[in-house]
């Protein structure tokens, strides 16, 4: 394959840092978009920084000269530094996006997330959306990756697992099949390099919840224990939230919670476990 000029945007983040590996195995030249100079010690191999604010444009001036190909998993899911969605997910994208048509940029990939077209009305959606909808009519060749879920997003489940007891909403059937950071690394650089739109992405495993609970409690070595809440519990987390805190406090809330109310099945790829990470995890922590 052509050695490609490549701009990694969310570099530090869970999948920016396989995307950055897989990138360099296939010997790109990669450049990284960092907040701050202590970043670079993230990255080996890597020798091209720009250290910059994406939601500040100012600061991002040139990061696109000399490039090929953006791949932003630019995005929050906890939000902190007082930025909402609409700031980051949405804005900060664009500044990236803005700056590419201004270059010699060929491609674009974005990491949004499974059905987040269909869920608009979720706040963290909402924003993702719209930066789609701004990278669809932008006049590049764009990717749009549709994950279901990260390993690293089923750590809550590990996290209760530790202290014996996973706490499920309904009857824990719904099933998911979550991929591992590297496996989509691969998959995303193989659609930017054939010019693929969009792919719907999830990893081999294909588990319920209840299975999934089991798996975080082995992992430490418990008895299973899985206790199934009423689901209009759910619902009235999710009523309460949106009434009485500020989207700032709500996305994310109500982000997992609605999505714990329905399959979330995507074409499966990949060749990671996650019952492999649940282990590796639970012995790193022990």
């Amino acid at each position: 394959m052509e050695t490609k000029h490549v701009l990694v945007a969310g570099a530090t983040g869970y999948l920016g840092q396989y995307l950055v590996k897989e990138l360099l195995k296939r010997n790109h030249h990669v450049r990284v978009l960092i907040r701050k100079e202590s970043q670079k010690a993230l990255f080996e191999g890597v020798t091209d920084f720009f250290i910059g604010e994406i939601t500040q444009v100012e600061t991002l001036m040139g990061i696109c000269e000399n490039i090929d190909w953006v791949f932003s998993s630019i995005g929050i899911t906890r939000q902190k530094d007082g930025m909402t969605y609409m700031d980051v997910d949405y804005q900060g994208n664009l500044n990236l996006l803005n700056l590419a048509k201004k270059s010699s940029v060929e491609s674009f990939l974005y990491v949004s997330a499974l059905g987040g077209d269909q869920l608009r009305q979720l706040k963290i959606f909402e924003a993702k959306e719209k930066f789609v909808d701004a990278l669809k009519v932008s006049g590049l060749d764009y990717t749009v990756m549709r994950p279901n879920g990260f390993f690293s997003d089923m750590k809550d489940f590990l996290n209760m697992g530790k202290n014996g007891t996973v706490y499920l909403f309904g009857h824990g059937n719904y099933k998911l099949n979550p991929i591992a950071g590297a496996d989509l690394a691969e998959i995303c650089v193989d659609a930017i390099a054939t010019d693929t739109t969009e792919v719907l992405v999830g990893g081999p495993d294909m588990l319920s919840q209840n299975e999934l609970a089991a798996l975080a409690l082995k992992a430490w070595g418990q008895d299973i224990n899985i206790v199934h809440l009423p689901d209009w519990i759910r619902r009235f987390v999710i009523w309460m939230v949106r009434r009485c805190t500020s989207s700032k406090t709500y996305g994310p809330i109500e982000f997992f919670m609605t999505l714990m109310a329905f399959d979330n099945i995507a074409p499966t790829y990949g060749t990671k476990r996650l019952k492999d990470f649940f282990k590796e995890e639970a012995e790193r922590e022990k």
